[in-house]
């Protein structure tokens, strides 16, 4: 298949592909192999070290209840920081000042601080305020943190993919009566879905790796936390890490997965019916979306 940006391979680049992949193929085998001969020699595939996982024990003592640490601080973050997020990007597009200059002072001094500082920082607050049970303390730091900074960055992925429409829809918007705030409820947003899923399960991906963070410096009981009091109990710090990062990919390959079918879904369903508006079409919709209401913003 030729195009403007790709040109169809011809028979000495296709066998030049296929040798690079094989190479490539072989590499990595190589390397695999090394790894076993690696952990082989050093004893780490000895049963006695991953016998613990085939047991109830190891699972409902240390990681189940560590992976639902991690699932419950990462579902809060998300549904906390994807609204928050949506409000300040839409905020940094308005057009009063007095709107968008603070909330573009919101988004960037919190997008510049790393997410381990925020949660260092609400813990010290949170410690100090004593309104917060000393064991939802670390909890509460942990969200905070990831609120704090997945909001502003999920801000500009909002931001960015409302701007990255064609002017267009915005001007036909208008032609039809419509507000600001009616253009952007009613059509940028919606459009700006699919344009913005990538970015933002990228990041909800990430939320869900930070969560770690939480456990490693402030002592919050999730998913590696469990696995550093399950490797101490059974002596398996290789294989344990080896396991947890096996189910971080599965539950990071779900999200994807969801995010992929859910994407192609929305795409399907913008799929326009090729029913052309009449102009008296066109100014009756118009004039049903300005009766509607809604401001600028």
């Amino acid at each position: 298949m030729t195009s403007v940006l790709y040109d169809a391979p011809g028979p000495r680049a296709k066998r030049r592909n296929l040798l690079i992949s094989v190479v490539f193929f072989v590499l990595l085998a190589l390397f695999l192999w090394w790894i076993w001969m690696a952990m082989d020699d050093k004893g780490q595939l000895k049963w006695d070290l991953w016998e613990p996982f085939t047991t109830a024990d190891a699972w409902s003592t240390y990681l189940w209840p560590g992976l639902l640490n991690t699932l419950k601080a990462a579902a809060l973050s998300m549904v906390i920081a994807l609204p928050l997020g949506a409000v300040f990007g839409i905020a940094r597009l308005s057009d009063h000042r007095w709107v968008r200059v603070p909330a573009g002072a919101v988004v960037e001094f919190f997008r510049s601080i790393p997410v381990l500082l925020l949660m260092l920082f609400a813990n010290e607050l949170y410690a100090k305020s004593g309104n917060i049970a000393s064991e939802d303390r670390l909890f509460y730091a942990v969200v905070t943190g990831l609120v704090l900074y997945n909001s502003a960055v999920l801000a500009e992925v909002v931001r960015a993919g409302i701007l990255a429409l064609p002017k267009g829809q915005t001007e036909a918007a208008y032609a039809i009566g419509l507000r600001k705030g009616q253009t952007m409820t009613s059509i940028l947003l919606p459009q700006s879905v699919t344009v913005m899923l990538p970015a933002i399960v990228g990041q909800l991906v990430v939320i869900v790796k930070d969560t770690a963070l939480g456990g490693v410096m402030i002592g919050y009981s999730e998913l590696l936390t469990a696995r550093s009091t399950l490797a101490a109990n059974y002596a398996n710090v290789i294989p344990s890490f080896i396991v947890v990062a096996v189910i971080f990919i599965v539950l990071n390959f779900a999200i994807t997965s969801f995010a992929s079918w859910l994407e192609g879904r929305l795409r399907r369903g913008k799929k326009t019916t090729g029913a052309v508006l009449s102009p008296n079409d066109a100014s009756i919709a118009g004039t049903a979306a300005t009766g509607a209401g809604g401001g600028g913003f």
